[in-house]
């Protein structure tokens, strides 16, 4: 690419007329909802496809799909009372298939990221009752069974499941006990680095549960101190960090008719995952994946309860990793009972195939040097395939059409941006939700045959917010290698940008395997802050390193053994790059980031210490040595087998090389990246006699927030750049 020519079409890009306009204060983002994007709250559609169902301020309605005026409320949190006359707040619910029973959860009570645990209600439409599904204590996952009649749930450890009609509770273990046994809920581990909370699924015909146990007893113990009273609290759990033990995994499946337990056999290997369990469309054959512990061996299994035997169905190698989302996520039975779709990156880019259950063939159904994201469904009847990709653009999504046989591709989504759907379960509509860097999030119901039925919600009330104010978008770019290769980039300038000035520059950075941050979608609160700064004087800049997402295998794993020196080398190559830009002050340049982001920028102020003048790192893993297995050894491999690339790459490591400002910022109580992290680098810098400034969120998990805590942090954020950069 010839730099001259990239420059003046950058300075082309021109700017928006400046007028007095309202100016964005941290109050207007953190304490109250002035740029708040409008949802629609648990939706989710009837089995005839016909109708959907919405949250919408205490009430579940039912809306006739072709005609919105037509709708019925099935519940309403300030009419409908408990036994005791009491009213409840609805956060969630779901419907059976007849529409007869609602099972609503309230008071829910967070545990880690995709856990809580929740008091749970059953509504009755036919008698217009609503019960307490259980006396004895708050529940996680209840889940109803696919008849509606039962509902299965987890407490204390223990699964159980209910019979609706006569409110029997029946527990299926009995032995489960903190920190050592857990049925049908996951260990820390599996919750955050496995995305499910659930470790249990109803077979189709409502007869059975098939669930996971953790035996977590051999797994070394977190002890996190909680701050307030007179003593401070301990708080331990297990969380098993690279190369220690993890639990030891076992599949169940749970006869309730018969009131029996059928062990799953998942091999003799102890030390391996099984990231996925899902029942194929026979109510006697249960599959799950297996995946070794270097997660570089992948086997989907069937499991016979008739039989009481376990089959290989398909399996799969690599010479770095398999990521279960890039593989286990999209595993779609299909009606004849022979056939499944899932998803691999075995061609370079994930992509689609079919596989045949009886033989392990299998037949791909997309193809291209471009990624699938996701799988929406498949159509029974027309053979239709329902998907999400970055085949236009990797910082776009456009949802599509295809044949099963790979013919027939068409594209659904006709608005630039990011796109994603859901489909109805006879796949005649779908809503479709479009945002882009320069408009926020809208959602439309369409007709698969006619098109636009009517827009749900546009978010026209935010668009009339941002018109109060001076904000400048997101422009994308490309940063050239040398290899011949590029990044992908986006800046944002002020409204009043002058190309003849020079401007400090702030990047942010998150940089993490497979993630992305140079999304052609509409931002978030930190957005916002950056507009905020921009009318301090500065220029924002974000730029997707290689190991990033949306590019293939060959871009993504290349930093597999080494996390954080490829990504580093390109966030330092990229800060010269903007240096060099006539308009950047290339002494003023800072970087910012979070969890891995703040991984990233600690090193890069060490290790660019010439190129830097600032950092911020927002709870940073600063040792991989430090995070857990599953996430760890994905990439890395046991800290046993590749001890140069856990310590080389750790901003520890490199301490002595410091010469700008570095703000360390943890909250106490992160029960992800562990404020060890955070006292690790701490000791080092000062061992290296290195000043820096630090500051820590008593007892705030790794989202540092709840009441004024963003407000406070986003305040010395600010303060810190206004000082050091």
């Amino acid at each position: 690419m010839n730099i001259k020519h990239f420059l003046l079409g950058f300075l082309l890009l021109g700017s928006s007329p400046a007028f007095a306009q309202k100016d964005i204060t941290l109050e207007d983002i953190w304490a109250k909802p002035t740029f708040r994007q409008k949802s629609i709250q648990n939706l989710n559609w009837t089995q005839d496809g016909q109708s959907y169902l919405e949250l919408k301020e205490g009430k579940i309605i039912k809306y006739n799909i072709l005609d919105p005026s037509k709708f019925e409320t099935l519940f309403d949190e300030s009419i409908h009372k408990t036994s005791n006359g009491g009213t409840i707040r609805v956060q969630q619910f779901s419907i059976s298939a007849d529409e007869q029973t609602i099972l609503i959860g309230t008071a829910s009570e967070s545990i880690y990221r995709r856990s809580s645990k929740e008091t749970n209600y059953i509504f009755t439409r036919s008698k217009n009752t609503l019960q307490l599904l259980s006396q004895g204590g708050k529940q996680m996952h209840a889940t109803l069974s696919p008849d509606g009649k039962r509902v299965a749930f987890v407490r204390d450890n223990n699964l159980f499941w209910t019979d609706i009609q006569t409110g029997k509770e029946t527990a299926v273990t009995t032995n489960g006990k903190f920190n050592h046994i857990i049925h049908g809920a996951c260990d820390w581990v599996y919750e955050e680095e496995f995305s499910f909370a659930k470790a249990f699924t109803w077979s189709p015909d409502s007869k059975k549960i098939a669930f996971y146990t953790f035996d977590e007893s051999q797994v070394p113990e977190y002890n996190m101190q909680m701050w307030g009273d007179l003593y401070p609290k301990d708080y331990r759990y297990k969380y098993p960090k690279a190369g220690e033990a993890n639990s030891i995994v076992s599949l169940s499946v749970a006869l309730l008719d018969e009131n029996k337990i059928q062990a799953v056999q998942v091999g003799p290997e102890k030390n391996q995952y099984i990231p996925r369990l899902k029942w194929t469309k026979n109510p006697d054959v249960v599959g799950f994946i297996r995946l070794n512990r270097l997660q570089n061996h992948m086997e989907l299994l069937h499991h016979s309860i008739s039989k009481a035997t376990t089959s290989l169905i398909y399996e799969e190698h690599a010479e770095t990793s398999i990521e279960i989302e890039a593989v286990g996520n999209d595993i779609t039975y299909l009606n004849d009972g022979k056939s499944f779709i899932f998803s691999s990156e075995r061609s370079g880019f994930k992509h689609l195939y079919v596989g045949d259950i009886a033989s392990g063939k299998f037949t791909p159904i997309t193809t291209g040097n471009w990624e699938v994201d996701d799988l929406y469904g498949y159509n029974e009847k027309t053979k239709t395939l329902y998907f999400n990709s970055a085949e236009l653009s990797p910082i776009g999504r456009q949802v599509y059409s295809i044949k099963l046989d790979g013919t027939n591709k068409k594209t659904i989504s006709t608005l630039s941006g990011t796109n994603t759907a859901s489909f109805s379960p006879d796949f005649s509509y779908y809503i479709l939700n479009n945002s882009s860097a320069k408009k926020p999030l809208s959602i439309g119901l369409y007709s698969a045959s006619k098109g636009l039925v009517r827009v749900l919600e546009d978010n026209q009330k935010l668009q009339a917010q941002i018109t109060e104010y001076q904000i400048s978008p997101r422009e994308f770019f490309e940063i050239p290698l040398a290899n011949g290769d590029h990044l992908n980039a986006y800046w944002i300038k002020p409204t009043n940008f002058d190309p003849n000035k020079k401007y400090p520059a702030l990047m942010h950075v998150y940089g993490g395997p497979g993630s992305q941050q140079v999304l052609d979608s509409y931002p978030g609160g930190d957005f916002y802050w950056y507009q905020m700064l921009l009318k301090k004087g500065y220029l924002i800049y974000c730029v997707d390193n290689r190991g990033t997402g949306g590019r293939g295998v060959a871009f993504k794993k290349i930093t597999y053994q080494n996390l954080g020196r490829i990504e580093v080398q390109d966030q330092i190559f990229a800060a010269k790059f903007i240096g060099n830009l006539p308009y950047v002050d290339a002494s003023r340049i800072g970087i910012w980031g979070w969890s891995y982001g703040g991984f990233m920028s600690s090193n890069c102020l060490m290790q660019g210490a010439d190129v830097f003048k600032a950092a911020i790192s927002v709870a940073p893993v600063t040792n991989w040595r430090f995070y857990d297995s599953i996430y760890t050894e994905r990439y890395q491999r046991t800290p046993q087998e590749n001890p140069t690339g856990y310590d080389e790459n750790s901003p520890v490591y490199h301490v002595n090389k410091l010469k700008g400002n570095l703000l360390l910022v943890h909250g106490t109580g992160d029960d992800n990246v562990h404020f060890q992290n955070a006292v690790a680098l701490e000791d080092a810098l000062i061992k290296a006699n290195k000043q820096f400034q630090t500051f820590y969120y008593p007892n705030r998990n790794h989202g540092i927030s709840g009441g004024n805590t963003r407000l406070h942090l986003y305040n010395m954020l600010t303060n810190f750049l206004e000082k050091n950069l």
